[in-house]
């Protein structure tokens, strides 16, 4: 998910990391008073709005770092696992989350961060937690149908509103300085204080400036995926693109030789795939490329790249995408699968051979069309498919 994972940091370490993040993370959020009961419900009585702030910033810094690391292909925001949204237990939720939030002062992180400083009060909270999921769980099937009601699928804000991801994450940082600035002057006003936050003020001016900064460099790095992807269905450019090919006789006898170096990206679908697949193939979608996975097959040395499709348009609308995201060392396959087929696998006598080079097309057609068959009978079902999925669920606080 991250871009450490698993290529740098492997399971067992992955554990190792995890324990050192949630140590850090206690040690911060104890510093910046979180495990003081008085400090949390003062956001909503309108005294402390320290909360507010530091999720806030937070929430603005992993946006604006996913979109950095999805932009330089080094996170896969696919693979990024987004929470399932039921709509009605998230608001009976939410309302049962904030009302025990300000009864009993803590949320499930913070009582955690409270208590292992020796807060009775956080103790007294995490037993109420273990009380509400036990009662929850031996009660799921009453509550059954109505947590699982309303729901939205793992929608993202900026599509549900139909924005760009750039201008939402340029929005979403401005209200957060807003609501900082705004938040200050409400505490200064409860707290009696004379605004002594905002002085000098040329600092506080300077700060702005600079996260505002920070969130137009969003459009700076835009959502590529989408653009090329749009790009990629443009006619006149991809007519004006011309990528370079492979003939069909030339991935022909490279299957029959083994050709180690060989990579074919398959693009057809999963079914025509199982149906038949070339040894070193692997079943691809055009939103495969912008893996990180795909990067690494792709920049192999010595290695011979080739997409193949039923049709020769699809192999070039895929390797404009490839071109895009910065690899051109990619072939084409000339014609596509389909004269592969006609000409290859089903080859037929020539009307008439008129030079050598016509004698020994035919002669290697014809030992060809006997050989790939039973190459792709032995392959069938070891293709591999690419799949985008999660590998762990994780959820947050």
């Amino acid at each position: 998910m991250a871009p450490f994972v698993p290529d740098i940091i492997g399971n067992e370490l992955n554990l190792i990391v995890a324990l050192l993040i949630g140590i850090a993370f206690g040690f911060i959020l104890e510093q910046a008073g979180f495990s003081s009961s008085k400090k949390l419900v003062g956001l909503f009585y309108g005294y402390d709005f320290t909360v507010l702030r530091v999720f806030f910033t937070a929430g603005v810094t992993a946006m604006l770092g996913i979109i950095t690391l999805s932009y330089f292909r080094l996170l896969d925001i696919n693979l990024i696992y987004i929470n399932p949204t039921y709509i009605w237990s998230a608001v009976i939720g939410g309302f049962i989350m904030g009302l025990g939030f300000v009864l009993g002062g803590y949320c499930p992180g913070t009582s955690f961060c409270g208590a292992a400083i020796g807060k009775i009060d956080g103790m007294i909270f995490i037993g109420g937690g273990f009380l509400g999921v036990l009662l929850f769980s031996e009660g799921y099937p009453l509550f059954e149908n109505l947590f699982k009601a309303g729901f939205w699928g793992s929608p993202r804000i900026f599509e549900t509103i139909g924005v760009s991801q750039s201008l939402f994450a340029f929005l979403l940082t401005t209200i957060a300085v807003l609501a900082f600035i705004i938040t200050t002057k409400i505490e200064n006003k409860v707290n009696k204080r004379h605004f002594s936050e905002f002085q000098p003020a040329c600092i506080y001016a300077g700060l702005v400036i600079l996260a505002v900064i920070i969130g137009l460099s969003a459009f700076m790095m835009p959502d590529r995926q989408t653009e090329i992807l749009k790009n990629s269905s443009d006619v006149e450019m991809l007519n004006s693109f011309k990528p370079a090919e492979m003939s069909i006789d030339e991935f022909a006898f490279r299957i029959i030789d083994n050709d180690k170096r060989l990579q074919i990206f398959d693009f057809r679908n999963t079914e025509a795939f199982v149906e038949m697949s070339f040894p070193n193939s692997m079943n691809f979608t055009f939103e495969n490329l912008f893996g990180k996975d795909t990067k690494r097959l792709l920049t192999l040395k010595k290695s011979i790249s080739v997409f193949v499709a039923d049709d020769e348009e699809t192999e070039k609308r895929a390797a404009y995408i490839a071109s895009g995201l910065g690899y051109d060392n990619i072939l084409i396959l000339q014609g596509g699968l389909s004269k592969f087929k006609q000409e290859i696998i089903n080859f037929s006598t020539l009307q008439e051979i008129n030079s050598r080079r016509d004698a020994d097309i035919y002669r290697f057609r014809e030992k060809a069309s006997k050989i790939i068959p039973e190459i792709l009978l032995a392959n069938k079902n070891k293709g591999v498919k690419q799949k985008k999925e999660s590998k762990r669920v994780l959820g947050g606080c």
